[in-house]
């Protein structure tokens, strides 16, 4: 073992162990010509040839892929029913100029500053684009009817104030 390298030596020891073995095993030296094959798998390691072949990768692979089972794909859920729509607010449906007036709570006796702050409070919960798709034609019919008349009570303020009538 002298002049070898470390590599050549161990290689030379497996060799040496690998015939002893055979020969325990089976009784006679492997038929190799005294030549130990080493093959090795592509992944790097190294046995010896004397019991039969490596696969290659591949094949490792191929088999490994062979016993692979392919996941089961969830079983189908059924959808989760619709949700009711919700209710309508009840405000939007009420539509008659009489209707509007009580809500938005005319008196006739409102100065202009606070029949300009009804219609903002009224426009924030009747506007049509805050209302259900199915409801902005009432929403928008609303709306119209409400400016219509805090727009003739702040005439009828205006006019009374011309006249001198205003308290």
């Amino acid at each position: 073992m002298f002049g070898m390298t470390v590599f050549e030596s161990v290689l030379e020891r497996l060799k040496a162990e690998a015939r002893e073995a055979a020969e325990e095993a089976e009784g006679e030296t492997p038929d190799d010509g005294g030549h130990g094959q080493i093959r090795g798998l592509i992944s790097g390691f190294t046995g010896l040839g004397t019991a039969g072949t490596f696969v290659s990768g591949s094949q490792a692979a191929a088999a490994y892929l062979d016993l692979y089972e392919e996941p089961r794909p969830p079983e189908p859920q059924p959808p989760p029913p619709p949700e009711a729509p919700p209710a309508p607010p009840p405000h939007l449906l009420r539509t008659a100029p009489e209707e509007v007036a009580k809500d938005l709570g005319l008196s006739g006796r409102e100065n202009i500053d606070d029949l300009l702050a009804r219609r903002r409070s009224f426009a924030r919960e009747n506007h049509p684009d805050r209302a259900p798709e199915d409801l902005r034609a009432n929403a928008t019919l609303r709306m119209k009817i409400a400016n219509m008349l805090i727009d003739e009570t702040i005439r009828r303020v205006n006019v009374e104030k011309s006249l001198g009538l205003s308290r």
